[in-house]
């Protein structure tokens, strides 16, 4: 995958944007938003490969990178494994709460099959607009409303940064800082196994 940015966003240093490994929740199709979900073993493995890449590509270039990930365990675990393959210590990273996976109210915890069953036509609706769908739950958020939390983490990035949060993090900086569509980047395939790297204006998976 390739992006070209746009020229209004602010310039951004070199970024690496990596989501958490795989838990059993993803692998059921099973909706976690901001539900604490731990790692499973195909989790663990895919962050130890993306921080092997990322000591591959950077060499010892990887100690000066800033290191920031969302506060949940899925992603704190991640990057402790991301850092210990890419030949550093396990901490040495700070976590900011505006990374947290967009949260998907009275979703969370259910297959979207289950949620068609308890919602019938709904999955349907978020499709239809799942940019700016908001799921029913007091705390629930849209895309739109993640964009709208998540940009000035992007936005204050004054050095090389290696980024671990989620798959909603993600399609957001692909349509704040890549140019992506809404609705492209709202149904983007964000993987576990590879890492997103920002460099002069142009997103590439590595």
């Amino acid at each position: 995958m390739s992006a070209q940015a746009p020229a209004e966003p602010a310039a951004l240093p070199l970024l690496f944007l990596c989501r958490h490994g795989q838990t059993d929740w993803n692998a059921q199709g099973r909706i976690q938003g901001q539900r604490d979900i731990p790692l499973n073993d195909t989790g663990r493995a895919q962050a130890a490969r993306n921080g092997a890449t990322l000591r591959e590509i950077l060499g010892d270039a990887v100690r000066e990178f800033d290191f920031i990930a969302s506060p949940l365990g899925r992603t704190m675990e991640t990057m402790r494994i991301l850092r210990r393959n890419a030949g550093l210590p396990e901490e040495g990273f700070s976590t900011d709460a505006r990374l947290k996976e967009l949260h998907f109210g009275e979703w969370q915890g259910f297959t979207l099959a289950e949620m068609e069953k308890r919602e019938p036509g709904a999955v349907a609706a978020r499709n239809r607009d799942k940019w700016n769908y908001l799921p029913a739950g007091a705390q629930a958020e849209s895309y739109g409303l993640l964009a709208r939390r998540v940009r000035p983490v992007f936005e204050r990035l004054k050095r090389p940064t290696i980024l671990v949060a989620h798959g909603g993090i993600t399609r957001a900086f692909l349509h704040l800082h890549a140019g992506v569509p809404q609705a492209d980047a709202a149904h983007a395939d964000i993987l576990q196994d590879r890492v997103l790297r920002w460099q002069d204006g142009t997103a590439v998976w590595v």
